[in-house]
């Protein structure tokens, strides 16, 4: 199968995808918008207005956009990764009938679960610049990094499913994992409050700035509001491709090891 054929089986494997997700519900595909939204808005009602103000100064301290645009900045990446790892981790499993087939190139499977949850991650993208107009920010150029950190979200969360999606298959506890890690992982990046009440330099600031999804939601919050290229820390990009690229050979060497017996167990 030659690139471009792969390329079109891909994309229309990854619109049927999105299209059968919610097929039977009396509204359809609108539920994959209807429950992020219902999200944002929560926090942002709870943490916005709810929260007495001295505590919702300490979650917010040094945040200079306002909350809820800062929120959803951070709000909008999260949801795509904690999305797209499911729906990647489970993507053999879901087309099994696929990884029977002897002729079928299995590894591009996770590409299309991914791809599919993409379609609703440029819809919020839009809802954010949506929130970022209404509260009268200007276009600025740093706005042009969105395409850049949604990419770098992208490949980051197919390096993890390519490891996930085989595991998962003889070890299918993996998934309740995966949850309890992303419950986790959503106060550990920082999604909620602001990394620097830690203090800048703190041992512990330097652990969590070791999460490579810090890098993408500290980026998406620079373009928005930060006025910061992703090339003035070169350091923390660097970094953030070359834990990518190893994440990469080490999902690659587990998914080539396991995918001989995947038929068997499937």
């Amino acid at each position: 199968m030659s690139l471009g054929q792969s390329g079109r089986l891909i994309w229309k494997l990854a619109k049927n995808d999105f299209k059968n997700r919610y097929a039977g519900s009396y509204f359809g595909r609108i539920w994959a918008f209807v429950q992020p939204v219902v999200t944002v808005l929560l926090y942002w009602f709870v943490f916005g207005h709810v929260m007495m103000q001295d505590k919702k100064e300490i979650l917010t301290a040094g945040v200079e956009a306002p909350y809820v645009l800062w929120l959803t900045a951070g709000l909008v990446p999260w949801f795509y990764f904690s999305e797209a790892l499911n729906n990647g981790t489970t993507s053999l499993m879901e087309y099994s009938y696929l990884v029977k087939k002897v002729v079928f190139r299995i590894s591009i499977i996770p590409v299309v679960k991914l791809i599919a949850a993409l379609f609703t991650h440029l819809f919020f993208v839009c809802f954010l610049l949506a929130v970022y107009f209404c509260y009268g920010y200007k276009p600025e150029i740093y706005l042009l990094q969105l395409p850049y950190y949604t990419l770098c979200i992208f490949m980051l969360v197919l390096a993890l499913s390519y490891s996930t999606c085989a595991i998962v298959i003889f070890f299918r506890d993996l998934l309740q994992i995966i949850n309890i890690c992303l419950q986790a992982g959503m106060w550990a990046t920082p999604i909620l409050w602001n990394i620097s009440l830690l203090g800048d330099g703190t041992l512990l600031q330097r652990i969590l700035k070791c999460n490579p999804l810090f890098y993408i939601v500290d980026g998406y919050r620079n373009a928005m509001f930060g006025r910061k290229w992703f090339w003035e820390d070169m350091g923390a990009t660097v970094y953030f491709w070359v834990v990518t690229a190893a994440l990469f050979v080490i999902g690659a060497h587990i998914f080539n090891r396991l995918k001989v017996h995947f038929a068997d167990v499937l």
